[in-house]
């Protein structure tokens, strides 16, 4: 990693993960294969900051932990990348363990528990599936109706307001950093 620290994918430890290189690795790895409009790739770390102001809309009275557990959502694909859905199903379970473990490490790293609750896994899929309808019709070329099909419908008040940012990898970066500490900050004074 940047940070100089060493990360062992088969069996990641919460003390070598450090949020600069999630950060990093994240607004380098461009969601939908890159395959997007606009002048600057739709990066992982973008997504996760629109997926965190999602949840946390849907979910006010929700503790800052879990807001947090929705900007990392996507953080092992800072070492993984980001796979679309059929890739990821042909490869199997062995994708999905390495995620599993990388996602536990970086949980325990920031103070989460290992395993999420299934409430706040199924809030986040949902607030991950609205950003995915977004990015869909509004940088992937998906009609609303094709968008609806392979992502559902969100209701209009979930979506009000919301809009794809593309910028340079660095401000994206410096962006989640940002967050992650505001969080953390919240986090503490609880």
């Amino acid at each position: 990693m940047l940070s100089g620290r060493r990360l062992d994918l088969l069996d990641p430890t919460p003390m070598d993960i450090e949020v600069e290189d999630i950060a990093h690795g994240l607004a380098f790895v461009a969601r939908w294969n890159g395959q997007t409009q606009g002048d600057w790739p739709y990066s992982v770390a973008e997504h996760s900051l629109l997926v965190e102001r999602i949840f946390s809309q849907l979910n006010p009275a929700l503790a800052p932990k879990w807001q947090l557990a929705a900007l990392l959502h996507d953080a092992p694909e800072y070492v993984i990348g980001d796979m679309i859905s059929p890739v990821k199903a042909a490869i199997g379970a062995g994708y999905g363990l390495l995620d599993e473990r990388l996602s536990s490490a970086i949980h325990l790293r920031f103070g989460l528990p290992s395993t999420l609750p299934a409430a706040i896994k199924k809030q986040i899929k949902r607030a991950d599936k609205i950003s995915a309808w977004l990015e869909a019709v509004s940088i992937a070329g998906f009609s609303m109706s094709e968008a609806d099909r392979y992502f559902g419908k969100p209701p209009h008040q979930d979506i009000v307001g919301l809009k794809i940012n593309l910028r340079p990898p660095a401000m994206v970066r410096q962006d989640f950093v940002a967050r992650h500490n505001e969080l953390l900050q919240l986090l503490a004074g609880q």
